[in-house]
């Protein structure tokens, strides 16, 4: 079993060269090699002016490698979540250049000389990252992390959960570039000495295919409930259980505990905490009436009005500190009540997005909902949902309508009619991020009217087959053409790339286009399908799109996809 190494330190008080440190598919990276090539990393750093740079990597050995060159040079690290042309742009403006999977990145450079590194302890008063919130009720935040705060998270989570964590192997369906991920997933491997796989399972049965090659007994699973959810049917035929599973991003489901107890062995360690306060809590549900949270090594709490408030080292300071969520204690902990900044006021009074939601999913409709405010002159609610079979029944027979107006119905006896909800999206899943998390900007791109509405028939990993009603009002007619409005190709090559991004993970880059075909119009009111098929080799992800309908085939292409050089 490996010592356990603060990260400040880990570089000049390493492990034996052969030691492994991470694997990628067959191949094992040893402490040796990583060392070399933080080395690399750390001169092309130490050759920059500036101090701020934005690092996104898909590859996790690589981006650790990065990381630690980065800080050892003295740089700070910015942590964004994705590279879309706004983020990007976002970025740019506080930031001093970039490295990894982003246009005219920084790359490691070997030294001239050749000669190894001379090591220094890392400041534990540096501010060395930056990471970002998820958005969830508006635009994300940027928070400063200094050195010492990842450290004593770092340490809390070998302290509570070292003992089932020794000696494992860590799968991942989180990203790094989000904090829950870069703890678990690089970091705390990294001072335990633990081996970390360089890929992150993307799919649910990635899962599957993972503990196949994999000894369930000496490994560890890092998810999200997204993940946790939906796990595949396969899993049933692993026989052995998993070291430890951790989960966080979210609250998971209760529904969601017996597959997770039946498929993974055990039922996982939830993590409670934010991008901002760090973790505060774990429970572990192995029975249902369990839902007590105990607080993580070094955690003080109080409880005022409802309002939990904590004292942290994984806080900028030593202050109490309010959250946002409403608890109560228990003799064992405490339990969460809810969230109280999702209270807002509409037409004076005060309406709670948190208890409508769950007013809505005791109906028997819905399998998931979100409530958010629209922007607009009049103060608005929107409302994002998956229906159930009942509710995506009650739409086959009576129309949307119908749902919209049981779905109001259901709030009425709780509600004011000014706050029932005015505009209605009906999705297959909430949208999520590499981090499993529902971004605000994500929910209200949904109600953009240049965005098909969408209704998801079949699934698999690589391949989607949707059902799409072509709204009259698609500002796409606007002007294509007057007295005989047809839809345009450009707006249903953007359909098919825009619903294809919300179902699989692609690439950032649109490389070409190939066997591009319009063979039939596409006129309002028209109902089409949507087929979409994916298919990765090498560096490029190839997305295939058909629109079908009764008459036939409508349009049909290629689109090839790729991460910037």
């Amino acid at each position: 079993m490996a010592n356990f190494i603060s990260l400040d330190r880990l570089l000049f008080t390493t492990r034996e060269s052969t030691y492994p440190l991470a694997k990628n598919a067959a191949q094992i990276m040893d402490y040796g090699s990583f060392i070399k090539e933080v080395a690399r990393w750390h001169h092309a750093f130490s050759l920059q002016s500036g101090h701020r740079f934005a690092l996104y990597f898909n590859d996790s050995t690589t981006f650790a490698a990065a990381l630690l060159g980065a800080w050892h040079a003295g740089k700070c690290v910015y942590l964004p979540s994705d590279i879309l042309p706004a983020t990007l742009q976002k970025l740019q403006e506080s930031t001093d250049g970039f490295a990894g999977d982003v246009p005219t990145a920084l790359s490691p450079i070997s030294a001239a000389n050749g000669s190894a590194n001379n090591w220094q302890v890392l400041d534990l008063n540096a501010v060395m990252l930056v990471v970002y919130t998820s958005g969830s009720s508006g635009e994300p935040c940027a928070i400063p992390k200094k050195l010492s705060q990842l450290l004593s998270e770092v340490a809390a989570l070998e302290a509570c959960f070292g003992k089932q964590s020794a000696g494992a192997t860590v799968l991942a369906t989180v990203s790094h570039q989000h904090i829950y991920g870069l703890l678990f997933r690089i970091l705390w491997p990294l001072s335990a000495g633990r081996v970390f796989d360089a890929e992150r399972l993307v799919y649910p049965e990635d899962i599957a295919a993972a503990l196949r090659d994999a000894s369930p007994a000496t490994t560890i699973l890092v998810a999200s409930p997204a993940h946790l959810k939906r796990l595949p049917e396969q899993l049933k035929w692993q026989t052995q259980s998993l070291r430890a599973v951790f989960s966080s991003g979210g609250p998971l489901p209760l529904e969601a505990l017996p597959a997770c107890r039946n498929l993974l062995g055990s039922a996982p360690f939830e993590i409670y905490g934010s991008s901002e306060t760090g973790g505060i809590a774990w429970r572990q549900r192995q029975q249902d009436h369990q839902t007590a949270w105990r607080t993580l090594p070094g955690i003080a709490i109080r409880v005022e009005n409802e309002t939990l408030f904590l004292r942290s080292p994984h806080l900028s300071n030593n202050d109490w500190q309010a959250s946002n969520d409403r608890v109560t204690l228990t003799p064992s902990g405490f339990e969460l009540l809810g969230r109280s900044d999702r209270i807002i006021k509409i037409e004076e009074k005060r309406i709670s997005l948190s208890a409508m939601e769950q007013a809505l999913l005791a109906t028997p409709l819905l399998d998931d909902v979100r409530l958010i405010v629209l922007p607009g002159q009049r103060l608005s609610l929107g409302l994002i949902a998956s229906p159930s079979e009942a509710g995506w029944r009650l739409v086959d027979e009576q129309g949307k309508k119908a749902l919209n107006q049981a779905l109001r119905h259901a709030l009425a006896e709780s509600s004011e009619a000014s706050a029932l909800p005015r505009r209605f999206r009906y999705i297959w899943a909430l949208p999520s991020n590499t981090q499993s998390k529902t971004t605000h900007a994500a929910l209200l791109a949904l109600f953009d009217p240049r965005r098909p509405e969408a209704r998801l028939l079949e699934r698999s990993k690589d391949a989607a087959l949707l059902s799409i009603e072509v709204n009259a009002s698609s500002p796409f007619f606007d002007g294509h053409f007057n007295t005989a409005p047809i839809l345009p190709g450009v707006a249903q090559l953007e359909w098919a790339l825009c619903l294809a991004r919300e179902l699989f993970e692609l690439p950032a880059a649109f490389l070409r286009m190939e066997v591009l075909k319009f063979q039939q119009l596409i006129r309002p009111g028209s109902q089409i399908q949507l087929e979409l098929k994916t298919l990765s080799k090498d560096t490029e992800t190839m997305l295939t799109f058909k629109f079908l309908s009764t008459t036939g085939t409508h349009a049909s292409g290629r689109i090839v996809l790729g991460n910037p050089a």
